[in-house]
């Protein structure tokens, strides 16, 4: 769930300079985009990934010929199907949501809500699947989008079950404010984590929108290890927090069972 007018966008290294190789330049290019910026002009990648305009110029024209961008009629670039195709080929997001997909239908046909699957990677989450409820409350996420651990259902679950380490880092860095409901307290967010893991969900109350609620449950595998997380967001005040977990709690086992046969 992101704010309107707040973009999610990933962790990105610093730009890889004119003097990186040329892989990592490259790279510099691709990581340029972002939801909030899905379309550039060439001085525009240029400036973004930290080299000349005569280098720029090289390297779009190389990933363009790949399929890696692509030019639109205004003359800005954008990323190419071939990224797509080629992102599809991941096996921890694809085989996940491929596994996952009738569970998260089933969740959503029955309460009409939206269900969200993600997964963790470093200090973030990545949406690995998104359905929309019917009439169900507006939420901005995106298949493919990053977001801090420390706000949403399924991140509050991806972080009480990373490494001790990992939850210490994400505590003593910034905690992001979303909403004046949003918890970056790091002494009341490790009390919210300990008590995703005794209850086995958790609860975001308004605190990425003022008016959503989402309950998050963890998808384990077969050594009992979390995976990644499902929620299931709601318009605060339609459902109970602990009316709607036993429904999540369900759906993860079932994803979680599927994964091991």
């Amino acid at each position: 769930m992101t704010p309107p007018g707040r973009a999610v966008t990933p962790a990105r290294g610093r730009p890889a300079g004119p003097t990186g190789s040329v892989v990592a330049r490259a790279l510099g290019i691709l990581d340029a985009f972002g939801p909030d910026r899905p379309a550039l002009t060439l001085s525009e990648l240029a400036r973004h990934a930290g080299v000349p305009l005569s280098t720029a110029h090289r390297l779009v024209g190389d990933l363009g010929g790949w399929g890696a961008l692509e030019r639109d009629e205004t003359g800005r670039y954008r990323i190419g199907l071939r990224m797509w195709e080629l992102g599809a080929l991941a096996p921890r997001g694809q085989a996940l949501r491929e596994t996952a997909l009738p569970f998260l239908e089933d969740l959503s046909h029955v309460t009409r809500e939206n269900v969200q699957l993600a997964v963790r990677e470093g200090t973030e989450l990545v949406f690995v699947e998104r359905l929309a409820g019917s009439g169900a409350v507006p939420v901005h996420t995106r298949v493919g989008g990053r977001f801090g651990l420390t706000a949403t259902g399924v991140g509050l679950v991806l972080l009480a079950h990373a490494p001790p380490e990992l939850q210490e880092e994400v505590l003593a860095g910034h905690v992001e404010r979303y909403t004046p409901f949003t918890v970056t307290d790091p002494a009341r967010l490790r009390r919210m984590l300990a008590d995703v893991r005794r209850d086995g969900f958790s609860v975001s109350d308004r605190q990425v929108t003022d008016d959503a609620l989402s309950v998050g449950a963890p998808v384990q595998d077969a050594q009992g290890r979390v995976v990644a997380a499902v929620s299931l967001v709601v318009r605060r005040g339609s459902a109970a927090p602990r009316a709607l977990a036993p429904l999540v709690r369900t759906t993860a086992r079932g994803i979680g069972r599927a994964l091991t046969d």
